[in-house]
């Protein structure tokens, strides 16, 4: 019996459903050598160790981390034979391996993002003194998201928060942080300001905000936005990349809204001046009064025209200082409605009490208790059903 004969072809193709159904999916790990980018859209580059040698394919958008010769990577792909015969490594993921690269691929990524001008002080964007609406990315779960949320409401209260809830660790991180910053820049009334937090770990843990994705993401944000990643001690590209950098969670709560006690003795301070002024103003305009009834004084005797020239200019004099004077005092008085916090509770907000404590969560009530809710026109009365 004659040995059944093929073509190349049908021997390539039964060799990839092989290869498919025996190595569905394989990680392999080891040093990447020969690194290259053909024509911008493919990356080819072989895997090494001290004794083989597997060439590796991959399109370019996939790629997201840097690569360079030396690097010990782990890849995960599929093997093939392609049709020239030669065997490949389809990639379909890239891990760095080990500290050492993480640091490294960091190294060379915050250097290239920098020489395009990502990271320069002058794109850096002051930020809201007073947010009504901050758009909050963290998880949920996490311990940087309680902390922000303990020390905010501690500072300042009233400030409604929009969370995006995403994985701040692992694959899906960097993709589900993109889309929260996508989000919040084309919804039709954005936050005043963008706060994305994570506690601290490792190198390999704060990944996420060390891809290029989230780095530019960042800096391409319209809305201002602060990043506290991890401790005081850890760096991040979001980092750099953000208007404001904050050295933890809890020091971006800081840093996103003033403490309302400073707020309370700046408005005193403020009134006080503005009293002072006033009162200044009003004692220089008696004093120039006082000096021109003298001067007319002296004059009532003078020829009848030019009395009448002389009182027609005191009155253009008086009336121009009444000007200026209504002026002033009317700006001044602008300034002192600006901090007056009655303006808050007439856009909507209110001020509840327990037994003449100011609530700030509901940990402070229990079932029966007596509520005072403070309106812009008044007050209204409520009993807790459930404490």
């Amino acid at each position: 019996m004659s040995p059944q004969v093929i073509s190349v072809k049908d021997f390539v193709d039964i060799l990839n459903e092989t290869l498919g159904f025996a190595y569905p999916q394989v990680t392999i790990e080891g040093e990447v050598s020969s690194f290259k980018v053909n024509q911008g859209k493919w990356v080819f580059f072989d895997l090494k160790d001290q004794e083989a040698t597997l060439g590796c394919f991959m399109p370019v958008y996939q790629l997201k981390v840097p690569l360079e010769d030396g690097m010990k990577v782990r890849v995960t792909g599929t093997p093939r034979l392609t049709k020239w015969g030669k065997f490949s490594f389809t990639v379909k993921l890239v891990e760095l391996a080990g500290e050492g690269e993480l640091r490294r691929a960091f190294e060379l990524l915050k250097q290239r993002l920098g020489d395009e001008g990502l990271f320069d002080p002058e794109r850096k964007r002051p930020l809201p003194e007073f947010p009504q609406t901050i758009g909050l990315i963290a998880s949920r779960q996490s311990a940087a998201y309680a902390d922000f949320m303990k020390i905010l409401n501690g500072r300042w209260s009233g400030v409604r928060v929009v969370l995006a809830d995403v994985q701040v660790q692992g694959a899906p991180a960097p993709d589900q942080i993109v889309a929260a910053l996508d989000y919040f820049n084309q919804i039709a009334s954005p936050p005043d300001i963008l706060v994305l937090v994570r506690g601290g770990g490792s190198l390999e843990d704060l990944q996420a905000f060390n891809t290029e994705a989230v780095a530019r993401a960042v800096a391409s944000s319209r809305t201002p936005i602060i990043v506290g990643v991890g401790h005081e001690v850890d760096e991040s590209l979001a980092d750099f990349a953000a208007d404001r950098r904050a050295a933890t969670p809890t020091d971006a709560a800081r840093i996103v809204v003033p403490d309302r006690d400073e707020v309370a003795q700046r408005v005193t301070h403020a009134t006080r001046m503005i009293e002072q002024a006033i009162s200044r103003e009003l004692g220089d305009a008696d004093r120039r009064l006082q000096r021109f009834l003298s001067i007319t004084e002296r004059f009532l005797a003078l020829p009848a025209e030019r009395l009448n020239r002389l009182e027609a200019q005191v009155r253009r004099d008086m009336q121009l200082l009444s000007e200026r004077t209504e002026l002033r005092v009317g700006n001044l008085q602008r300034v002192l409605a600006s901090f007056d916090p009655a303006a808050n509770l007439r856009r909507g907000y209110a001020i509840v009490t327990n037994a003449g404590k100011v609530l700030k969560t509901v940990q402070g009530t229990k079932s029966g208790d007596t509520l005072v809710i403070q309106l812009a026109d008044g007050k209204l009365s409520s009993r807790v059903n459930d404490g």
